[in-house]
């Protein structure tokens, strides 16, 4: 087994933002490598449930320098963004290495070390691109562990098998409880909960016009000004699946219950209701366990950055996670425009050293 690897950069994660990353990386001529954790290419999407759809276009959910190709439907299943980022890293040549499992990082002498489960290696710029689906959140609940049903975070649902003829609780607004309660309906007696009533978009609004109006709203603010939108990134894409639901009228939510029982919830009228199945479409915190020995994560676990860049320990980078490290940067079309501002920081800050 080889040990003592060193390389100009490391990217930690090979999905999307890696990719991306990765692309423009090839432009420095810097020596970098990639790690994945994965079997094969597809980072987080090699995980959705079978049914996904993107909610643009595939002209619209591209990464740099290659667009996706069009799907048989207007919007792209989980299986052709699968093949595109199969076809991409090979297309690019980009030097991955997998199934790799990152450890731990921690940093001595200016220098990384990033220990897997395979071996070590050394790096004088680090790239972090790990994304949030290793991390799932679910809400703490009254009484929760002494519910008898079976409890699903979105992350693992896969498709509606098992479902039939249930009564499933569908807790998290958002396009993943849209799409999810869509499909879960129309087998098994559905109940949704939200924070607040959703909101949906008009149907002739789709992802093109959220990564339009981002990119749009972060001029203005550089600018001083602020615009308003039609809608928001966390409003419900009315996707075919989610307007076929509408029709059926399951559409309608319930504010949060108060509590668990041992077959359902107790809503806050003190009313109880028996549930089989709990989907928990809750969101996502960013799996950055692997750093903590860098000790500079705040109490949430969050490291805070100047756009991509840690602000707190010099030649670290993170990419891919949202408005917190770019606008838009969690998604397959706006992850572009922070890899190639990272890339340049990168070689950059590498020249200096």
């Amino acid at each position: 087994m080889e040990s003592n690897n060193h390389y100009d950069a490391i990217i930690i994660g090979g999905g999307q933002s890696g990719l991306a990353v990765g692309y423009y990386m090839r432009r420095t001529k810097l020596n970098y490598l990639i790690l994945d954790d994965q079997d094969e290419a597809g980072g987080a999407w090699l995980h959705t449930w079978d049914s996904l759809q993107l909610f643009s276009p595939a002209e619209h959910s591209s990464l740099p320098g290659w667009l996706m190709p069009k799907d048989v439907s207007e919007y792209p299943s989980k299986q052709h963004v699968i093949g595109y980022l199969q076809e991409y890293e090979t297309r690019y040549k980009l030097p991955i290495k997998r199934p790799v499992r990152v450890k731990e990082v921690t940093k001595e002498n200016n220098l990384y070390t990033v220990k897997t489960d395979k071996d070590s290696y050394t790096c004088s710029a680090l790239i972090n691109t790990t994304g949030s689906w290793k991390s799932s959140f679910i809400p703490k609940y009254p009484n929760q562990e002494e519910f008898n049903g079976q409890q699903i975070h979105s992350a693992h649902y896969k498709n509606t098998t098992g479902l039939e003829g249930k009564n499933v609780l569908i807790v998290g607004g958002g396009n993943s409880g849209a799409q999810i309660l869509a499909e879960v309906s129309k087998v098994a007696q559905t109940t949704w909960v939200t924070l607040t009533e959703p909101k949906f978009l008009p149907d002739e609004v789709d992802g093109r016009y959220l990564f339009e109006f981002a990119t749009k709203k972060y001029k203005a603010r550089l600018e001083g000004k602020e615009i308003k939108p039609a809608g928001s990134l966390g409003d419900v894409v009315m996707v075919a699946p989610v307007k076929e639901a509408r029709s059926r009228n399951v559409l309608g939510s319930k504010r949060p219950f108060a509590s668990f029982y041992k077959e359902g919830v107790v809503w806050p009228s003190g009313e109880k209701e028996g549930f089989d199945v709990v989907i928990w479409c809750t969101g996502f915190k960013a799996a950055l366990h692997h750093l903590d020995k860098l000790n500079i994560g705040n109490a949430q676990g969050k490291i805070e950055t100047e756009l991509t860049k840690a602000k707190a320990i010099e030649g670290l980078w993170l990419v891919g996670y949202g408005s917190w490290t770019g606008y838009a940067s969690a998604t397959l079309i706006g992850v572009g425009r922070t890899a190639r501002r990272t890339a340049e920081e990168v070689r950059l800050y590498l020249k200096g050293c």
